[in-house]
């Protein structure tokens, strides 16, 4: 179940704007009465290579804690994420689209998941979206976040969390379920092509850590959850992250991990803890 949700987590890989001032990845935090250096990382949640850049391992070396955007050990996870999977006020799947099409997702679902779209009913249409991600990749899936904890877990430190399932599971309860259920059929017709190529272009631009071409790609992709939904799926977390971050980081030297996707623009984390009064830097 945690593997589902790291794959979950993969929706949000694109950056929400340019304005970072810097092409890393990698930035250090300083300043606003902080005693000691943490760090913020932007990571991906699905690739054939979670490798860590020396850069990256050096600053975990620096700190004493890594947070993520959920705490990976927290032993309420699956019981919270069993409960926010469901579409609420009795909502499916089928009543979200025609018979024509239910069929189509049917037969796709069957065949790459194992499961009819009957069984998968009153699940909200993303999730389902989500537990196709390791079909996309033509690899083992690894991610970037299972890398930092093997790392901190061999540093005998804690891994911590900015939000709780709850919190985030919620944000797709603000996305309507007929704009999920419209990318699924998509997804269906296509029979995964269209997802995989963009899945594909996005984990080469990462390796780049191009914020800015990333932005340039999310803005332009034809899946309206990536384009069109930046307050529910970024900008409102990251302002509700900022405060957690400042009492963190001022309690402990820290290691932040958060998706790329929360890094850049006007309402990204970076600029956000500048404006809260941190100095944030690349490392390059």
């Amino acid at each position: 179940m945690k593997k589902l949700l790291v794959i979950i987590l993969g929706f949000l890989f694109g950056i929400s704007s340019a304005q970072t001032n810097g092409k890393s990845l990698l930035w250090k935090i300083s300043g606003n009465g902080l005693k000691h250096h943490s760090y913020l990382y932007g990571t991906i949640h699905i690739t054939c290579d979670a490798t860590l850049p020396e850069k990256v391992k050096n600053a975990l070396d620096k700190t004493d804690q890594l947070c993520l955007e959920l705490d990976m050990d927290d032993t309420n996870m699956q019981t919270e994420m069993m409960g926010g999977m469901m579409m609420k006020d009795g909502v499916t799947m089928q009543s979200l689209t025609s018979k024509e099409d239910f069929e189509i997702v049917d037969a796709f679902l069957t065949k790459n998941l194992g499961f009819s779209a009957k069984m998968l009913n009153t699940l909200k249409p993303f999730m389902v979206s989500a537990m196709l991600y390791p079909r996309m990749i033509s690899c083992e899936m690894q991610s970037v976040e299972g890398a930092l904890i093997n790392i901190t877990k061999e540093q005998k430190e804690e891994t911590i969390g900015l939000e709780t399932i709850t919190e985030q599971l919620n944000v797709f309860d603000a996305i309507p379920y007929q704009d999920q259920m419209n990318e699924l059929v998509k997804t269906a017709k296509s029979d995964l092509s269209r997802d995989v190529k963009g899945l594909n272009e996005m984990l080469e631009l990462y390796k780049t850590e191009d914020i800015e071409a990333m932005y340039t790609f999310t803005q332009q992709s034809e899946n309206v959850l990536t384009s069109q939904f930046d307050d529910e799926l970024l900008n409102s977390r990251n302002q509700n992250w900022i405060a957690r971050i400042s009492k963190i980081a001022h309690n402990k030297a820290t290691f932040f991990g958060v998706g790329a996707a929360h890094l850049g623009g006007e309402k990204g984390v970076i600029n956000l803890l500048r404006k809260y009064g941190f100095t944030v830097e690349p490392v390059h």
